[in-house]
């Protein structure tokens, strides 16, 4: 993984040589074409996604309605959070809109990490709650 772009990104910037090495043991890179789904709705929740080049709309079927996009998310930007926190299924669905490279981390791997190495955890899952609580403000907004 490159230093560099991964301090480009807002879960990491700052961090530490030593915590970005256990990032960088966890955080998997990955790449998906166009049209690829990262999960669906009601699926088990496994993979936190960070977004860094590309674009992920984030998408929401309710009971008694059409799919609602919620989300576009641009690079830095995180999606399936509901595996970082420990829920059992995805409460909405992801999907790429363009090529798109993303750094994926099992929620269990990112939760053990923060067991492990709490000064690292506390910063990463500070982040988290921000891009969450931004993101469900700006749904709010909508």
């Amino acid at each position: 993984m490159d230093h560099d772009l991964i301090d480009s990104l807002s879960l990491f910037r700052g961090l530490t040589p030593e915590q970005l090495v256990e990032m960088e043991k966890i955080f998997l890179p990955c790449d998906y074409y166009a049209g690829t789904t990262l999960f669906e709705q009601g699926s088990p929740a496994e993979y936190l996604f960070v977004v860094v080049v590309g674009e992920v709309v984030v998408n929401f079927k309710p009971d008694d309605g059409p799919v609602i996009v919620v989300s576009h998310i641009q690079p830095g930007g995180v999606v399936g959070w509901s595996a970082a926190l420990g829920s059992r299924l995805y409460t909405s669905g992801a999907s790429c809109t363009t090529y798109t490279q993303l750094l994926r981390v099992r929620g269990s791997d990112l939760r053990q990490l923060c067991l492990q190495h709490s000064d690292t955890g506390v910063l990463v899952l500070e982040r988290l709650a921000t891009v969450i609580a931004e993101r469900l403000n700006s749904t709010h907004a909508l």
